[in-house]
């Protein structure tokens, strides 16, 4: 599987990649350098044989790791899997501008939007409600801020005013969405769907998956890993939670047989030397928050998942972990910035064997 954390990814060869690596970052998944597409065959036993295919997909590794009687029975399911997640991130990315996110960041309004882009902005707006408000999409005017004073030259940061007008134009409560149109009430507002569309490309990829019969597999995209069945000798796959400071080893670790995971943290992208302002935004003050690092989210779905870690950062520990308890299926893990951790009453520790499959 991939290790934990993305490293620099190649230079691309030509602008048509580079502009669907860009897509995916975009997304929430994170660079990492691998040259080629990789796959691993390994046969357990008579009638167990595992396939992984990892794929420097746009930006990132994604790996879909199955477990199946014979290669042949899910080489092409993964193909189908991975063909399905590039046809996602050609409609949910915000930077292709051809994209359907894209022009309705331009216009402000797209009538028979595609069914999976309708769907994802309605999710997004209900983990709007259901957080209180916490978590909005609507913060995109505040990142192409961010992004363009980190480009000038020299970079700087925004000031008041900047974020105060920027901040003008945020707010999930002026979204409306639905299979006939999506549309922004208020002039020169934009969506990113970094929260949660590589959590719901990632489930997207496990339904693909299983819908080719595959029973028993795990998907890693840039950490955010959805599974089902046990892996080979019937033990759960063993997922590892990144540690923010970036030191060896990990805080914890947890087994995963069914559902998903998925860490949000400040360390993905920053825009200042300390890792102040990063790519998660408060849609009240128009700031990073700075108490919580890192937020590990289980849930039942990736979307879930990526939602909910996205959002838990934006709370003190104790209303993150409130959140979560709250919901059925869910479990978090919370690390603050002194390195404090607090778990869920859900969240099931496992210490993995020598030699365990880590993600």
């Amino acid at each position: 599987m991939a290790e934990p954390g993305g490293v620099t990814a190649e230079e691309p060869r030509n602008t048509a990649v580079a502009r669907r690596l860009e897509a995916l970052v975009d997304l929430g998944f994170e660079r990492s350098f691998v040259p080629e597409t990789r796959t691993e065959v390994v046969r357990a036993d008579a009638r167990t044989t595992r396939v992984t295919c990892t794929r420097p997909a746009m930006g990132t590794l994604v790996t879909v790791a199955t477990i199946g009687p014979s290669e042949d029975c899910v080489t092409e399911a993964i193909g189908r899997a991975f063909e399905e997640m590039d046809r996602l991130v050609g409609l949910l990315s915000r930077h292709e501008r051809s994209s359907p996110l894209a022009q309705l960041n331009r216009t402000g309004r797209l009538d028979g939007p595609p069914p999976e882009l309708a769907h994802v902005v309605e999710q997004a707006l209900e983990y709007h409600r259901l957080t209180g408000g916490a978590f909005d999409v609507t913060v995109a005017p505040l990142v192409f801020l961010y992004e363009s004073r980190a480009d000038a030259d020299p970079p700087s940061l925004p000031s008041d005013p900047e974020l105060r007008e920027a901040l003008e134009r945020v707010g999930a409560g002026f979204v409306t969405a639905s299979r006939q149109r999506v549309s922004c009430a208020r002039e020169g507002m934009a969506l990113t769907l970094d929260g949660l569309a590589k959590g719901y490309i990632v489930d997207r990829i496990a339904h693909t998956l299983e819908r080719q019969g595959v029973k028993r597999y795990l998907v890693d995209a840039g950490g955010d890993i959805r599974s089902r069945g046990p892996k080979e000798g019937g033990a759960p796959w063993t997922v590892a939670v990144r540690d923010p400071a970036q030191r060896a080893g990990f805080p914890d670790t947890i087994p995963l047989t069914a559902g998903a995971v998925a860490t949000s943290g400040g360390y993905e992208r920053a825009y200042d030397a300390a890792r102040l302002h990063h790519h998660v935004f408060d849609a009240r003050s128009g700031r990073s928050p700075e108490r919580i690092v890192s937020a590990s989210v289980v849930a039942p779905t990736a979307m879930a998942a990526d939602a909910l870690a996205t959002t838990a950062l934006l709370m003190n520990p104790r209303e993150a972990v409130a959140l979560v308890d709250g919901l059925r299926g869910c479990a978090c893990l919370i690390i603050d910035r002194e390195g404090t951790s607090v778990r869920s009453h859900g969240w099931r520790s496992a210490a993995p064997p020598e030699g365990d499959e880590v993600t």
